[in-house]
């Protein structure tokens, strides 16, 4: 089984460097000194105190990789539409796209049915360069779970979470998503197979949609924005809107809006990934996580009266940094 991870950034990174430990023949497609790094030392993982160095097979050229049976895309979501014909050498007839980015996906209308079947995200997937260059039909939805982050070229230190939840758009469990739940499982990482992987998608997305702008306008940690009056009442509004359109849709959530902030404020003093992106200077991720769902209220005659006012403000400070549009 060949499995080749594009985007071998932090999360990327903490895959392959699991999957190499576990002996798979495994990929990364990287790139600067990251790059650099793991082809001249290797790729370094720090985990549960221990340090360990693996060599793994690691490029910026896909062709030179040849064609996989997986390709795990693990790019922040608006990174992926303009990389989608550089992969085309990876794929082959029977290769499965395994998509583990942030935010509504832009196969989530692909197989659920009804009147919104086949629906095209243009916030996610403008020109739809995803769904004509990979095709629906190649996608094996994933929920990515594991905090961790690159601490230096070629070294990602692991921060808490192991658990990559795998879905079918249709929601079977099919062969292929059991064959990558095993190979994944053996790396030691929990990987599975979900009936209803669109739930899960709501709660992640619930957090981030929410937490992610408000800490990136105010640069509030989570612990802070979370458990003060003012912020808690923003995310709880978008968060309510979001779930009524959520609904419309037949997602179920397991818990409600307060027990999911809580969660939220008991992280502790975590800087969410648009704040850590704002302060370094890269795109921000707005659109999968925000714009997105302001897409699907359209969709669905839900009205975001919270989620535009907050889009708009943080479009324009990603504007204003240059790190948006």
């Amino acid at each position: 089984m060949k499995i080749c991870i594009f985007g071998a950034g932090a999360i990327g990174g903490y895959m392959g460097a699991k999957l190499a430990e576990a002996g798979a023949e495994v990929s990364l497609v990287a790139r600067g000194p990251h790059l650099a790094a793991m082809k001249a030392k290797g790729l370094t993982l720090i985990e549960e105190g221990e340090t360990n160095t693996f060599p793994v097979k690691a490029s910026d050229d896909p062709a030179a990789l040849g064609v996989q049976d997986y390709v795990i895309v693990t790019l922040k979501a608006h990174s992926v539409p303009p990389v989608v014909d550089r992969m085309q050498p990876l794929i082959g007839p029977e290769t499965t796209i395994v998509s583990g980015v942030n935010g509504v996906p832009w196969w989530y209308f692909h197989k659920i049915g009804g009147p919104l079947e086949g629906t095209r995200l243009a916030s996610v997937d403008p020109g739809d360069a995803q769904w004509n260059g990979f095709g629906p039909d190649r996608v094996l939805g994933c929920v990515v779970y594991p905090a961790a982050e690159v601490i230096e070229p070629g070294v990602v230190k692991h921060i808490e979470g192991n658990r990559f939840s795998l879905g079918e758009p249709d929601g079977s469990k099919s062969e292929r998503a059991q064959r990558l739940s095993e190979a994944l499982g053996k790396a030691g990482l929990k990987a599975p197979v979900r009936p209803k992987l669109r739930d899960e998608i709501w709660v992640k997305l619930w957090g981030n949609l929410s937490f992610n702008p408000i800490s990136a306008l105010t640069h509030a940690t989570l612990d802070v924005l979370c458990t003060d009056p003012g912020t808690r009442a923003v995310a709880r509004n978008m968060m309510l809107e979001a779930q009524e359109i959520a609904e419309k849709l037949g997602v179920k959530f397991p818990i409600d809006v307060d027990r999911r902030i809580e969660g939220g404020a008991a992280v502790g003093a975590h800087r969410t990934s648009m704040l850590q992106d704002l302060d370094a200077g890269r795109p921000m991720e707005i659109d999968a996580l925000l714009g997105s769902v302001q897409e699907l209220g359209r969709v669905t005659g839900t009205a975001t009266p919270t989620i535009d006012t907050v889009l708009a403000l943080v479009q324009l400070r990603g504007r204003v940094a240059g790190l948006y549009g």
